[in-house]
């Protein structure tokens, strides 16, 4: 783990530098992904087959739409034990974004002025889901129970399909239970272009949600970009970023580390504190000693995502939190004695975990906050998925004729200030018999 690049005390003008993401121009997928759009729109499913063939290596798919055997057949496939954890995760999940829940009252904010607002579901949505050798089913709990709970009727979810032509079991058992019914075996550009557009199976929606590679990202931002789709946020690799003093347990932050960087080779990852380089010793021979151990399966994920990953020493705390708010992290873990002081302190960050025992896992899966979250730095202006990602907010007024009056001057002044005199005139027509 000697890969891991340390910088001891450098100067605030190497910061942003030195903290700069690996920027990954996935652009170049730009014409690519544009044509597979352009083909699914006029296409349809017969695209959508071609693609799965061509991307997915599957040419037995007859049925596009999962069917209510296939859903039966993923629950016979799931382990009690599983589905118990699936249903702890759910209780959690909704006991947390439940109370987000608020009724607006009317506000009369004149005599005779009333205003308020009416909290609206969106009607359409769309999930994606990623397959491959990590099937997000935890992914279907932070977007499905949020989505349920704010009301949303038409939720579809689209995942690609395994070399046998079937969606994960686990996925397609945590919708059911969820009540997620219409569930399409399709993956990458292609399904957000089947989402946004429809095509003869699957209806399109008015918002996508759910991660995925750079086909799935760039595919995401150009159907927003001309107006087709919402979405529910910039999407980039997963981050963390761990502020640690003395107190802080290095084989508990070598874990958290590690947990990070197998989510994929760019992960973004950080450690900032005010130990000194015995301490990062610790660190480093626990991430080797951990490493070794375990991980099999993710450790040419892990290597090379740790290949890019900083320690940055700097020589106070208010140092090391400045320059977290400067990176805006996605994950941020306060491994601090006065964890809760600090905490106040947070500006920009999409989840953050105070203390020894407060690990990133927790809230990736079960412990009840939302894990889809804003990285590469979108946390300086965008918020995690929560209910208010799946509802839109139409304002109302009702005003009586005597609270127009009471208005009418402002207006008036207002309006002719802006040169805009039918704006005024549209105010009087309605008072002339009061002047």
């Amino acid at each position: 783990m000697d890969m891991i690049q340390v910088y001891i005390h450098p100067a605030y003008e190497t910061w942003r530098s030195i903290s700069n993401r690996n920027s990954k121009n996935i652009f170049h997928y730009k014409n690519l992904v544009t044509s597979i759009i352009d083909n699914v729109k006029i296409y349809g499913d017969t695209a959508l087959k071609v693609y799965t063939i061509k991307y997915d290596h599957v040419d037995n798919i007859k049925d596009i739409q999962v069917t209510e055997k296939d859903l039966d057949k993923a629950c016979m496939k799931i382990s009690n034990d599983l589905k118990k954890s699936i249903e702890i995760a759910y209780q959690n999940i909704k006991s947390f974004h439940k109370k987000q829940i608020h009724e607006e009252k009317p506000i009369e904010t004149l005599k005779g002025v009333f205003c308020w607002r009416k909290i609206i579901p969106i009607e359409k949505i769309g999930f994606y889901i990623p397959g491959g050798t990590a099937p997000l089913l935890s992914t279907v709990l932070m977007l499905g129970v949020p989505g349920k709970l704010s009301g949303c009727k038409n939720i579809i979810l689209c995942s690609p399909p395994n070399k046998n032509g079937e969606i994960h079991p686990a996925i397609l058992y945590t919708a059911k239970y969820i009540g997620i019914k219409n569930i399409y075996k399709v993956g990458g550009a292609q399904a957000i272009a089947a989402m946004a557009y429809g095509t003869e199976t699957i209806p399109s929606v008015y918002k996508i949600f759910g991660p995925g590679n750079s086909y799935v990202t760039i595919a995401k931002q150009i159907l927003f970009q001309k107006g087709i789709v919402s979405i529910d946020m910039p999407a980039g690799p997963s981050e963390v970023a761990i502020m640690a003093d003395n107190t802080a347990n290095p084989e508990y932050v070598a874990s958290d580390l590690l947990s990070q960087s197998e989510h994929d080779k760019e992960s973004y990852i950080i450690l900032v504190t005010t130990n000194n380089l015995d301490w990062i010793g610790k660190v480093k021979k626990e991430l080797k000693k951990q490493f070794l151990n375990t991980y099999n399966n993710r450790k040419n994920i892990i290597e090379k995502s740790l290949k890019n990953s900083k320690i940055i020493i700097l020589s106070s705390l208010e140092e090391c939190l400045k320059l977290i708010n400067l990176i805006a992290p996605e994950h941020f873990i306060i491994n601090c004695k006065d964890a809760s002081y600090w905490a106040d302190k947070v500006i920009n960050s999409g989840s953050v975990f105070l203390g020894n025992y407060s690990p990133v896992s927790a809230g990736d899966y079960a412990s009840g906050t939302n894990h889809v979250l804003p990285t590469y730095g979108y946390a300086k202006f965008y918020s995690g998925i929560s209910i208010d990602s799946f509802v839109k907010k139409i304002t109302f007024q009702k005003i009586s004729k005597k609270g127009l009056k009471n208005l009418s001057e402002c207006i008036n002044i207002l309006s002719s200030e802006e040169g805009l005199l039918a704006h005024k005139k549209s105010i009087n027509i309605r008072l002339r018999n009061e002047f």
